[in-house]
């Protein structure tokens, strides 16, 4: 036997060890053996008796909660069992609490004292009243963008849907009393960086672990956060392979974009906010991680993240509203579905790695993926007929009628909403991001619209059309 979650073994009495009644009864409670030493070993105590008086007075004096003092005996030598529950409520010793954790001992403090004061009352960080916000400070555009989402999931009512922002904000659960919640701050403020720190998202690509080539910065609201950091990733950070079936050619990603997708999600809903650092990605040649600031819920293991299990939310009214805009489920699948989209797409699963205060996601690229990049890059000219493929075409009849049916729609998508990123378009349209790229291009092209402003906070333009 050993020391565990559950138990503690110590040779002698001090006040000391007080604290370790305190990490048990704000645990999942346990056994403290007075007269044991380390390795398990029965050494007795000579003052037994006293302590089986003293110490369930010591305890309730200091601590304020009960436990239950025993004597027992082995080999004729006396030693002490403290029994301590569990406490619903914090309980502390001297101001400072402690936590019991596997066989250790933890001093909690910083976030992890904020989560676990929070836990403890019933709450969650995301649900804490935020002063000096109203619903006036809310970004329109966002959650004009969450209606349309949430109308096209049907997870919210149409009368819900048609109330006003106050209306809408109270339907989600996102205000107590007269303050907005840290979950509205976090899904809809234009800048929630300026109210928790580290509340973006940074990527970089690495040539190696000491040289970074370029990175960017990607904040604003939780949703478009998502949209962003998928754009910037197809885009400018992950090269396609290239293959072709007959004569279609054929674009493949080394991450599949729904399993890319999925683990972005994942950290953007799930991270603990209260951590002022960002969700870092790191994009290599030959792999891609994703670090968040994060825990798994309380008594949570890796094994059991990876299994099945229930939907438990580190974020639930940040969860609550990307679930009723269409973008994740209620079932506690999403770990499921970044494993199932590797496996149709035939690339490696991910390694996950939980440690205390983070969760790592690391996509390797496939063998094929980097042997299709690397014979592409040594074929002279291959580049230059990349760039001219992407920019003039000559397909079928039957094709010309459906791009410019694609054409009509992403027409019409900007002229709605002309601050719409290529990500959204192509979730519309059903079709991947560099497919929306080309045909965008080929509007450009045609003078039809024109973009305005920068990648970042811009928008498009439909030109030959006055803005109303």
């Amino acid at each position: 036997m050993n020391e565990s979650q559950h138990t503690e073994w110590k040779q002698t009495w001090r006040d000391d060890h007080l604290k370790s009644i305190c990490g048990f009864a704000n645990a999942e409670g346990g056994v403290l053996v007075i007269g044991r030493r380390d390795d398990g070993r029965v050494t007795g105590i000579a003052n037994a008796h006293r302590l089986l008086e003293d110490l369930p007075n010591k305890v309730r004096d200091m601590l304020g909660i009960m436990v239950d003092v025993n004597l027992r005996t082995r080999q004729g030598k006396e030693y002490l069992e403290i029994r301590v529950p569990a406490y619903p409520n914090p309980v502390s010793y001297k101001g400072e609490y402690y936590y019991r954790s596997g066989s250790t001992l933890q001093r909690l403090k910083g976030a992890a004292l904020d989560r676990f004061l929070l836990r403890r009352h019933g709450r969650t960080w995301d649900g804490v009243p935020q002063p000096g916000v109203s619903a006036v400070d809310l970004d329109s555009e966002s959650l004009e963008r969450f209606r349309r989402r949430a109308a096209r999931s049907k997870r919210l009512g149409a009368e819900v849907l048609e109330e006003k922002t106050p209306g809408l904000i109270e339907k989600l659960r996102l205000v107590e009393g007269k303050y907005l919640k840290r979950a509205a701050i976090l899904l809809f403020h234009p800048e929630p960086d300026r109210f928790f720190s580290g509340a973006m998202v940074k990527i970089g690509y690495f040539a190696a672990e000491s040289d970074l080539r370029y990175h960017d910065e990607i904040c604003g609201g939780l949703f478009s956060q998502v949209e962003k950091t998928m754009d910037l990733l197809l885009t400018k950070y992950l090269k396609a392979g290239i293959t072709y079936d007959g004569i279609q050619r054929v674009e493949t990603y080394p991450v599949p974009e729904a399993a890319l997708r999925e683990a972005v999600l994942n950290a953007i809903v799930h991270r603990d906010y209260a951590v002022a650092a960002p969700i870092q990605i790191r994009v290599y040649a030959d792999r891609l991680l994703i670090w968040n600031p994060g825990e798994l819920p309380e008594n949570w293991s890796k094994e059991k993240l990876l299994s099945q299990h229930p939907s438990k939310p580190f974020n639930p009214d940040v969860a609550n509203a990307f679930f009723r805009a269409g973008e994740i489920e209620a079932w506690g699948r999403g770990i499921y579905r970044i494993f199932e989209a590797c496996g149709q797409a035939g690339t490696p699963e991910p390694e996950i790695r939980v440690e205390p205060g983070e969760v790592w996601v690391e996509f390797t690229y496939s063998k094929s993926y980097l042997e299709s990049v690397s014979s592409e890059e040594k074929i002279p000219g291959a580049s230059e007929k990349i760039t001219q493929e992407t920019t003039q075409e000559a397909p079928p009849k039957a094709s010309e009628k459906t791009s410019e049916k694609t054409s009509e729609k992403l027409t019409e998508m900007i002229r709605e909403t002309p601050t719409i990123t290529i990500a959204e378009m192509a979730r519309a349209v059903g079709k991947s991001t560099r497919a929306v790229e080309m045909q965008l291009a080929k509007l450009r092209e045609a003078g039809r619209i024109r973009r305005v402003g920068p990648r970042k906070g811009g928008r498009w333009e439909i030109l030959g059309e006055s803005d109303e």
